[in-house]
Protein backbone atom coordinates (compact mmCIF):
# COMPACT_ATOMS: atom_id res chain seq x y z
CA UNK A 1 0.00 0.00 0.00
CA UNK A 2 0.95 3.59 -0.30
CA UNK A 3 1.88 5.15 2.36
CA UNK A 4 1.41 8.93 1.65
CA UNK A 5 -0.60 10.75 4.02
CA UNK A 6 -1.09 12.97 1.53
CA UNK A 7 -4.88 11.53 0.76
CA UNK A 8 -7.65 14.06 -0.43
CA UNK A 9 -9.54 14.09 3.03
CA UNK A 10 -13.46 14.58 2.89
CA UNK A 11 -13.43 16.48 6.26
CA UNK A 12 -16.50 13.81 7.42
CA UNK A 13 -16.25 13.08 10.98
CA UNK A 14 -16.91 9.63 11.95
CA UNK A 15 -16.60 8.21 8.53
CA UNK A 16 -15.59 4.13 8.88
CA UNK A 17 -14.75 1.46 6.23
CA UNK A 18 -16.05 -1.77 6.63
CA UNK A 19 -14.10 -4.72 4.32
CA UNK A 20 -15.99 -8.23 4.48
CA UNK A 21 -13.51 -10.75 3.42
CA UNK A 22 -14.80 -13.63 4.98
CA UNK A 23 -15.72 -16.15 1.45
CA UNK A 24 -14.20 -19.29 0.70
CA UNK A 25 -13.34 -18.36 -3.32
CA UNK A 26 -14.27 -21.86 -4.18
CA UNK A 27 -14.11 -21.14 -7.71
CA UNK A 28 -10.07 -20.40 -7.04
CA UNK A 29 -8.92 -23.71 -5.81
CA UNK A 30 -5.13 -24.00 -5.72
CA UNK A 31 -4.15 -20.42 -5.57
CA UNK A 32 -1.57 -20.68 -2.83
CA UNK A 33 -2.89 -17.35 -0.69
CA UNK A 34 -6.25 -15.83 0.04
CA UNK A 35 -7.40 -14.36 -3.19
CA UNK A 36 -7.80 -10.73 -1.19
CA UNK A 37 -3.57 -11.10 -0.95
CA UNK A 38 -3.13 -12.05 -4.49
CA UNK A 39 -0.62 -9.89 -5.35
CA UNK A 40 -1.61 -7.75 -9.18
CA UNK A 41 -0.26 -4.98 -10.43
CA UNK A 42 0.43 -2.37 -10.81
CA UNK A 43 3.23 -1.65 -8.49
CA UNK A 44 2.94 0.32 -5.45
CA UNK A 45 5.51 1.35 -2.62
CA UNK A 46 5.88 1.22 1.02
CA UNK A 47 9.19 1.77 3.94
CA UNK A 48 10.52 -1.46 2.16
CA UNK A 49 10.21 -0.06 -1.51
CA UNK A 50 8.42 -1.26 -4.75
CA UNK A 51 6.07 -4.81 -4.04
CA UNK A 52 3.17 -5.73 -6.31
CA UNK A 53 -0.12 -4.49 -4.91
CA UNK A 54 -2.31 -7.46 -3.57
CA UNK A 55 -5.97 -7.34 -4.80
CA UNK A 56 -7.60 -6.03 -1.41
CA UNK A 57 -5.08 -2.80 -1.84
CA UNK A 58 -6.64 -1.28 -4.20
CA UNK A 59 -9.75 -0.94 -2.01
CA UNK A 60 -7.88 -0.06 1.20
CA UNK A 61 -6.14 2.90 -0.98
CA UNK A 62 -8.83 4.59 -2.26
CA UNK A 63 -10.43 4.36 1.07
CA UNK A 64 -7.37 5.76 2.29
CA UNK A 65 -7.55 8.33 -0.22
CA UNK A 66 -11.28 9.67 0.64
CA UNK A 67 -9.95 9.88 4.47
CA UNK A 68 -11.24 6.59 5.79
CA UNK A 69 -8.64 5.29 8.03
CA UNK A 70 -10.38 3.29 10.53
CA UNK A 71 -11.30 -0.14 8.70
CA UNK A 72 -12.65 -3.21 9.87
CA UNK A 73 -11.72 -6.73 8.47
CA UNK A 74 -14.26 -9.36 9.08
CA UNK A 75 -12.63 -13.20 8.42
CA UNK A 76 -13.26 -16.43 8.41
CA UNK A 77 -11.60 -19.12 10.66
CA UNK A 78 -8.30 -20.06 8.45
CA UNK A 79 -7.75 -17.28 6.40
CA UNK A 80 -4.60 -16.17 8.76
CA UNK A 81 -2.72 -14.81 6.32
CA UNK A 82 -4.58 -11.73 5.58
CA UNK A 83 -3.98 -10.28 8.90
CA UNK A 84 -0.52 -11.68 8.55
CA UNK A 85 0.02 -9.37 5.47
CA UNK A 86 -1.91 -6.93 6.08
CA UNK A 87 -1.24 -6.14 9.93
CA UNK A 88 -2.21 -3.24 11.87
CA UNK A 89 -2.18 -0.85 8.59
CA UNK A 90 -0.16 1.41 10.28
CA UNK A 91 2.33 1.69 7.80
CA UNK A 92 -0.13 2.84 5.22
CA UNK A 93 -1.55 5.39 7.74
CA UNK A 94 -4.65 3.25 8.58
CA UNK A 95 -5.96 1.53 11.65
CA UNK A 96 -7.08 -1.81 10.41
CA UNK A 97 -9.38 -4.14 13.02
CA UNK A 98 -10.12 -7.94 12.36
CA UNK A 99 -13.39 -9.54 12.96
CA UNK A 100 -14.35 -12.78 12.36
CA UNK A 101 -17.78 -13.83 10.84
CA UNK A 102 -20.58 -14.91 12.84
CA UNK A 103 -23.61 -17.15 10.78
CA UNK A 104 -22.44 -18.12 7.27
CA UNK A 105 -25.69 -16.97 5.59
CA UNK A 106 -24.19 -14.16 3.42
CA UNK A 107 -22.10 -11.03 2.85
CA UNK A 108 -24.96 -8.91 4.89
CA UNK A 109 -24.34 -10.86 8.13
CA UNK A 110 -20.19 -10.92 7.49
CA UNK A 111 -20.84 -6.67 7.22
CA UNK A 112 -23.16 -6.91 10.63
CA UNK A 113 -20.94 -8.18 12.74
CA UNK A 114 -18.82 -4.65 12.50
CA UNK A 115 -22.74 -3.21 13.64
CA UNK A 116 -21.41 -2.79 17.77
CA UNK A 117 -18.64 -0.48 16.22
CA UNK A 118 -19.97 1.65 13.19
CA UNK A 119 -23.47 1.57 14.24
CA UNK A 120 -23.05 5.65 14.81
CA UNK A 121 -20.93 6.13 11.75
CA UNK A 122 -21.33 6.62 8.42
CA UNK A 123 -20.18 3.43 6.53
CA UNK A 124 -18.02 3.02 3.17
CA UNK A 125 -18.41 -0.77 1.94
CA UNK A 126 -16.07 -2.16 -0.64
CA UNK A 127 -15.31 -5.53 -1.76
CA UNK A 128 -11.81 -7.01 -1.65
CA UNK A 129 -11.95 -9.09 -4.27
CA UNK A 130 -12.75 -6.38 -7.04
CA UNK A 131 -10.33 -3.94 -8.87
CA UNK A 132 -11.45 -0.30 -10.58
CA UNK A 133 -11.20 2.92 -10.76
CA UNK A 134 -10.69 6.14 -10.12
CA UNK A 135 -8.79 6.78 -7.08
CA UNK A 136 -11.49 9.32 -5.70
CA UNK A 137 -14.43 7.28 -6.00
CA UNK A 138 -15.35 6.89 -2.15
CA UNK A 139 -14.75 10.77 -1.71
CA UNK A 140 -17.06 11.26 -4.61
CA UNK A 141 -19.88 9.16 -3.23
CA UNK A 142 -19.52 10.99 0.53
CA UNK A 143 -19.73 14.01 -0.81
CA UNK A 144 -22.62 12.92 -2.35
CA UNK A 145 -24.15 11.67 0.97
CA UNK A 146 -23.54 14.09 2.95
CA UNK A 147 -24.63 16.76 0.61
CA UNK A 148 -28.35 14.88 -0.13
CA UNK A 149 -28.72 13.34 2.89
CA UNK A 150 -29.64 9.95 1.50
CA UNK A 151 -29.61 7.01 3.46
CA UNK A 152 -27.53 4.75 1.47
CA UNK A 153 -25.29 5.65 -2.19
CA UNK A 154 -24.41 2.80 -4.25
CA UNK A 155 -21.68 3.67 -6.81
CA UNK A 156 -22.58 2.92 -10.33
CA UNK A 157 -20.48 0.76 -13.00
CA UNK A 158 -21.14 -0.18 -16.16
CA UNK A 159 -22.22 -3.97 -16.05
CA UNK A 160 -19.97 -6.10 -18.92
CA UNK A 161 -21.89 -8.99 -17.20
CA UNK A 162 -25.45 -8.43 -16.17
CA UNK A 163 -25.79 -12.05 -15.56
CA UNK A 164 -23.47 -12.05 -12.43
CA UNK A 165 -24.22 -8.68 -10.78
CA UNK A 166 -26.88 -6.93 -9.35
CA UNK A 167 -28.55 -4.16 -11.82
CA UNK A 168 -29.93 -0.83 -10.73
CA UNK A 169 -32.59 0.95 -12.05
CA UNK A 170 -32.89 4.60 -11.12
CA UNK A 171 -35.28 7.45 -12.32
CA UNK A 172 -34.28 10.91 -13.60
CA UNK A 173 -33.53 11.82 -10.22
CA UNK A 174 -30.74 9.12 -9.13
CA UNK A 175 -32.97 7.12 -6.71
CA UNK A 176 -32.99 3.87 -7.06
CA UNK A 177 -36.11 2.28 -8.04
CA UNK A 178 -34.66 -1.13 -8.02
CA UNK A 179 -32.15 -3.73 -7.71
CA UNK A 180 -32.69 -6.68 -9.86
CA UNK A 181 -29.62 -9.53 -8.40
CA UNK A 182 -28.36 -11.46 -11.59
CA UNK A 183 -30.89 -11.11 -14.24
CA UNK A 184 -31.22 -13.36 -17.28
CA UNK A 185 -31.93 -11.06 -18.99
CA UNK A 186 -32.37 -7.22 -18.79
CA UNK A 187 -31.78 -3.77 -20.44
CA UNK A 188 -30.65 -2.36 -17.52
CA UNK A 189 -27.51 -0.97 -17.82
CA UNK A 190 -25.46 -0.18 -14.47
CA UNK A 191 -24.29 -2.13 -11.64
CA UNK A 192 -23.11 -1.37 -8.40
CA UNK A 193 -19.86 -2.22 -6.49
CA UNK A 194 -19.34 0.37 -3.50
CA UNK A 195 -21.20 2.13 -1.28
CA UNK A 196 -21.42 4.43 1.46
CA UNK A 197 -24.44 4.59 4.24
CA UNK A 198 -25.42 6.65 6.88
CA UNK A 199 -26.77 5.03 10.59
CA UNK A 200 -30.10 4.56 10.13
CA UNK A 201 -29.38 1.59 7.14
CA UNK A 202 -26.94 0.36 9.56
CA UNK A 203 -29.57 0.01 12.15
CA UNK A 204 -31.98 -1.26 9.19
CA UNK A 205 -29.71 -3.92 8.16
CA UNK A 206 -29.06 -4.94 11.77
CA UNK A 207 -32.90 -5.57 12.40
CA UNK A 208 -33.18 -6.75 9.09
CA UNK A 209 -31.13 -9.70 9.82
CA UNK A 210 -32.26 -10.46 13.10
CA UNK A 211 -35.65 -10.82 11.31
CA UNK A 212 -34.29 -13.18 8.66
CA UNK A 213 -31.56 -15.30 10.77
CA UNK A 214 -35.03 -16.96 11.84
CA UNK A 215 -35.49 -18.63 8.78
CA UNK A 216 -32.02 -18.55 6.97
CA UNK A 217 -30.65 -22.03 7.09
CA UNK A 218 -31.01 -23.76 4.04
CA UNK A 219 -32.24 -20.51 2.14
CA UNK A 220 -29.73 -19.23 -0.71
CA UNK A 221 -27.57 -16.67 0.10
CA UNK A 222 -28.45 -13.30 1.45
CA UNK A 223 -27.13 -10.62 -0.73
CA UNK A 224 -26.09 -6.97 0.22
CA UNK A 225 -28.41 -5.97 -2.88
CA UNK A 226 -31.37 -8.02 -1.22
CA UNK A 227 -31.06 -5.96 1.41
CA UNK A 228 -30.28 -2.57 -0.03
CA UNK A 229 -33.73 -3.72 -1.83
CA UNK A 230 -35.98 -3.91 1.05
CA UNK A 231 -34.80 -0.55 2.65
CA UNK A 232 -36.45 0.46 -0.52
CA UNK A 233 -39.59 -1.13 -0.22
CA UNK A 234 -39.47 0.52 3.29
CA UNK A 235 -39.17 4.12 2.11
CA UNK A 236 -34.92 4.65 2.60
CA UNK A 237 -33.18 7.16 0.45
CA UNK A 238 -31.65 5.36 -1.92
CA UNK A 239 -29.47 7.00 -4.65
CA UNK A 240 -26.99 5.90 -7.23
CA UNK A 241 -24.21 7.70 -8.40
CA UNK A 242 -21.61 6.98 -11.91
CA UNK A 243 -18.41 6.47 -10.67
CA UNK A 244 -16.79 4.74 -13.58
CA UNK A 245 -16.39 4.51 -17.05
CA UNK A 246 -15.31 0.95 -17.27
CA UNK A 247 -17.25 -1.95 -15.17
CA UNK A 248 -14.93 -3.35 -12.30
CA UNK A 249 -13.44 -6.77 -12.63
CA UNK A 250 -14.20 -9.30 -9.82
CA UNK A 251 -11.65 -11.64 -9.61
CA UNK A 252 -13.63 -14.24 -8.24
CA UNK A 253 -12.48 -16.81 -10.86
CA UNK A 254 -9.50 -18.03 -12.47
CA UNK A 255 -10.50 -16.55 -16.31
CA UNK A 256 -11.39 -12.66 -14.54
CA UNK A 257 -7.92 -13.25 -12.32
CA UNK A 258 -6.00 -13.42 -15.74
CA UNK A 259 -7.85 -10.32 -17.23
CA UNK A 260 -6.01 -8.24 -14.82
CA UNK A 261 -3.15 -7.61 -17.14
CA UNK A 262 -5.49 -5.68 -19.49
CA UNK A 263 -7.38 -3.64 -16.73
CA UNK A 264 -7.56 -0.03 -17.14
CA UNK A 265 -6.84 0.89 -13.64
CA UNK A 266 -7.37 4.56 -13.49
CA UNK A 267 -10.69 5.02 -15.29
Amino acid sequence: MNGNKHHRATGFQQVVGVVPMAGRAARLAGLPCSKEIYPIGPRGTDDAGQHPRVVCEHLLVKMHTAGVSRIYIILREGKWDIPAYLGDGSKAGLQLAYLMMGLPYGTPYSVDQAFPFIRQATVALGFPDMVFGPEDIFTTLLEHQHLSGADVVLGLFPADRPEKVDMVELDDDGNVRQIIIKPHHTDLLDTWGVAVWAPTFTEFLHDFLALHQKTAAGKAELFVGDVVQAAIEQGLRVHGVQVSKQPFLDIGSWDDLSRVTSFPFDE
